[in-house]
């Protein structure tokens, strides 16, 4: 009998281990992907601190055309002057883009005292899926 429990030994212990299967950092809250259009040309603001990011909107949809419900996202990019920054603020109202990026739920209390929350996006990755047509229209035909 000795025998039979101490063969089951290395089992039980391993199911009293913790496993790891994160690699992300620990600061690292939450991913979140975002396939959607741009509401908006991204522009181009300062922090109170000084340091210039790159903020935009994408616009998501889903459900059925009879019953469409569209989310709207605030997109961050704290890129430095170059290529990458210039490539973001180059896109059009209208742009199909997929979006990578860290979210974080900021809770503050509003002027009138009410406990109000937003959803902080900072971009990781955007790809451009499709560009409006020399219109700016969305090519919804393909």
């Amino acid at each position: 009998m000795s025998t039979f429990l101490s063969s089951l030994r290395p089992g039980l212990r391993m199911a009293n281990t913790a496993r790891a299967f994160s690699t992300s950092p620990k600061h690292s809250l939450a991913r979140l992907i975002i396939t959607g259009r741009l509401g908006a040309e991204p522009e181009l603001h300062a922090t109170s601190s000084g340091q210039e990011i790159v903020r935009y909107n994408v616009a998501s949809s889903s459900g059925p055309i009879s019953n469409r419900h569209t989310s709207w996202f605030r997109v961050s990019h704290f890129a430095p002057e170059g290529p990458q920054r210039d490539f973001v603020l180059s896109l059009q109202k209208g742009t199909l883009v997929y979006v990578e990026g860290d979210a974080r739920m900021s809770t503050w209390e509003d002027s009138e005292g009410h406990s109000r929350s937003t959803l902080n996006i900072v971009q990781r990755t955007i790809e451009v899926l499709r560009r409006p047509d020399n219109n700016g229209n969305s090519d919804e035909s393909h």
